[in-house]
């Protein structure tokens, strides 16, 4: 079990802010089209008002272009003393917003650790205070990384209570990968390109064949600046096309209606559930699908995501399954099923300290 650092502590008036950098230590080596990596660096916070405290996270993998270093030197410009109460939720998120431009894991963390503190103060679930049935939450997929043939045998093997598999692609060893998991499982999947494929046509010609093969959606499958690209592919495809890199945030969403069938929402994208949320209203409002993705993160992002996850068409919330070292206990999955448990806030507590 990796060591928690020292906190850094910050009172702001009628709040304290407390947040101190973490590594998450991956199961297997996560090899997606663009990189590989064992480890995720995180910033887990903490947000306290009147002796009750609420849990976020920050995760950062590569490609949002977030460290521990600049998370940290978000938080510390950060100064909630002009605020009274929690419950001022859109002016102290809006304040945050505004603070800096980008920095999307970083206000996530405080957004996350705001949710859960009022829940707690409200003593109800937050699913319960959107008015939302956990029931509704669809199975999960659990993510298989691009590997060997014997490793993704492996991880496979590991992912037999999932009812849905997301395969990472985008390399050229697309085909073996789907062969292989194929000669072991029927298991509907869904194809992660992570902008891996270049060409419009071949990438139809990809999407043919991965509908013969029980795959039913394709993610993010060319680069996001592609536009029409896209869209033609769009256009063709036998199955939908998903937006992930090329949607980070609520005002991307307009312009993406006719360019893919839907989006993936991703809390530390797009700056926490707030934001979320509205993205998923805004998304049904043009009749787009909806995924609800993850990072790699602890269980305390993965239970706030889960809150809303009722409103989806697609869950992937296995983020802290492809990791060894856990902070919280959260939301849980038992056969590939999300099940939130019945706690105030994003329902989480921490399973050790440095104490």
């Amino acid at each position: 079990m990796s060591r928690l650092a020292d906190w850094t502590t910050r009172k702001m008036g009628k709040f304290t802010l407390r947040f101190q950098p973490y590594t998450l230590e991956m199961n297997h080596v996560f090899t997606v089209a663009s990189f590989s990596r064992t480890s995720t660096p995180v910033i887990l916070t903490e947000l306290e008002y009147e002796g009750v405290v609420g849990y976020g996270e920050a995760s950062m993998p590569p490609y949002l272009g977030e460290s521990q270093e600049s998370v940290t030197k978000f938080l510390n410009k950060i100064d909630l003393s002009a605020f009274s109460s929690p419950f001022d939720t859109e002016e102290i998120l809006h304040y945050i917003d505004s603070a800096q431009e980008k920095n999307t894991a970083a206000k996530a963390c405080i957004d996350i650790a705001l949710h859960d503190l009022l829940g707690k103060l409200m003593a109800q679930p937050f699913h319960k205070i959107w008015g939302l049935n956990p029931d509704r939450i669809p199975p999960t997929s659990f993510t298989i990384g691009i590997d060997t043939e014997e490793i993704i045998r492996e991880k496979v093997a590991e992912a037999e209570q999932f009812k849905i598999l997301k395969v990472k692609l985008g390399l050229d060893t697309d085909k073996m990968i789907i062969n292989t998991i194929r000669s072991i499982t029927n298991v509907p999947l869904c194809a992660d390109v992570n902008q891996g494929w270049k060409n419009k046509e071949q990438a139809l010609e990809m999407a043919h064949w991965l509908a013969e093969h029980n795959i039913f959606f394709i993610e993010q499958p060319m680069p996001k600046e592609q536009i029409d690209d896209i869209a033609w592919l769009t256009e063709r495809s036998p199955i939908p096309t998903i937006a992930d890199e090329g949607c980070q945030r609520y005002n991307d969403i307009i312009s993406l209606k006719d360019v893919y069938t839907g989006i993936n929402i991703k809390l530390m994208k797009c700056t926490g559930m707030r934001e979320a949320k509205k993205m998923v209203e805004l998304a049904r409002a043009l009749n787009m699908k909806v995924m609800l993705g993850c990072m790699t993160e602890t269980s305390c992002a993965i239970s706030a995501a889960a809150q809303l996850a009722p409103l989806v068409d697609w869950a992937d919330l296995d983020g802290a399954l492809l990791i060894s070292n856990d902070v919280y206990d959260g939301m849980k999955i038992v056969d590939g099923e999300c099940q939130l448990p019945d706690q105030p806030g994003i329902g989480i507590h921490r399973l050790f300290t440095n104490t």
